[in-house]
């Protein structure tokens, strides 16, 4: 039994295997969809770490601001419990809740701003500040079984796992080593008052996790190296798309070709129809022809307004002899005015004198001189 087959099946897309690295024209297109290479683990890193550096700098004033707090608030309590003779009322206990929860937050709201600004800097500093708000549009393939159960399974899945489970293990192994070394003092904490027992174990908790950020940016940096590569690896291109993406910046060789087929065309017309006004054609005489105008009231040299080689060259002659048109053969001439002076230009002043005897020779014959 013989089976067919063939080996485009196996290639990655249309195209071809991706093998080119992505233009600058499709890295531009996946940022503005918001894709970019960054690592989240990095902004983690750098919030946790700060985290733990502002506890540890206002371990005091956080833990001495908490306390008054209480102690004014639970004041107030008993104050409103003994005037109310044993009750409360309900307006004084959300009055008094209210303001329990905004002195905490104004405690806390300096650390939640540097938080949001480290991570903030930390994404800017990965992929430069371009906002785009597609990330947060919906989009229906997220919720098919079909790609979600794909997800799970794929490579990227297997490496946010083995990151979970290397960080698990980084910071176990860190807080047995740290809590072992200081096992002597948190049983101490039993005999100590409880202001000076909760600053020791503000101070054993912050130390305790700078260490681990510390060590969290191994992973970070590990991760940032890994999403750069991913990154670079699902933006490469195949060949095919290389070519489609230059077709549509550049548009169609072939239409581009028509396109100046038509321009080249449109010239020409437009030569032949000055051609009438020229003074003089000077030709090879069988490969080229130039047509010399010279109007001393519009231009202050000589200027070509036709030219053509082989077929063309034979019309410019045609048209020449129609209009009376003076043919003067000079191949040295003809061929350095072909190769040198565009249409619409002047001769270059090196051509002055063999131009200036080729219209004083044709003036000559027409009695204007």
């Amino acid at each position: 039994m013989i089976f067919e087959y063939t080996l485009t099946f196996f290639a990655e897309g249309q195209g071809g295997e991706k093998t080119e690295p992505a233009t600058d024209k499709k890295l531009d297109d996946a940022r503005k969809e918001g894709q970019v290479a960054k690592s989240r683990e990095i902004a983690n890193c750098l919030a946790l770490l700060s985290l733990f550096i502002v506890l540890k700098v206002l371990l005091g004033y956080i833990g001495g601001s908490l306390k008054n707090a209480f102690s004014v608030v639970y004041g107030e309590i008993s104050n409103v419990v003994v005037f109310w003779n044993g009750q409360m009322p309900v307006n004084d206990t959300n009055i008094l809740f209210r303001r329990m929860i905004y002195t905490i937050l104004m405690i806390i709201l300096p650390i939640l701003l540097i938080g949001f600004a480290v991570v903030f800097l930390s994404d800017l500093l990965q992929v430069r500040w371009k906002p785009t708000a597609k990330p947060l549009a919906p989009k229906f393939n997220k919720i098919n079984p079909i790609s979600g159960f794909k997800r799970i399974f794929s490579l990227n899945s297997l490496m946010e796992l083995f990151k979970s489970i290397f960080k698990l293990l980084l910071i176990g192994l860190v807080a047995y080593n740290y809590v072992s070394k200081n096992i002597g003092l948190i049983f101490s904490f039993y005999d100590q008052e409880f202001s000076f027992a909760l600053g020791n174990i503000g101070k054993l908790v912050t130390d305790l996790g700078i260490r681990i950020s510390a060590l969290y940016i191994i992973i970070a940096g590990t991760d940032f190296i890994y999403q750069r590569w991913k990154f670079s690896k699902d933006m490469k291109m195949t060949k095919q798309e290389v070519k489609d993406e230059y077709k549509q910046m550049e548009g169609d060789p072939q239409i581009k070709g028509k396109i100046r087929q038509k321009m080249m065309e449109a010239s020409r017309r437009r030569m032949m129809q000055d051609l009438p006004k020229a003074d003089v054609v000077i030709t090879n005489p069988t490969h080229y022809a130039v047509a010399i105008r010279y109007d001393p009231q519009i231009i202050d040299a000589p200027m070509v307004i036709a030219k053509g080689e082989g077929y063309l060259a034979q019309r410019i002659k045609d048209v020449a002899k129609d209009n009376g048109i003076h043919i003067v053969e000079n191949k040295p001439l003809a061929r350095m005015l072909y190769h040198n002076v565009d249409i619409g230009q002047a001769i270059p002043p090196e051509l002055y004198q063999a131009v200036a005897e080729v219209l004083a020779f044709v003036y000559h014959l027409q009695g204007k001189v």
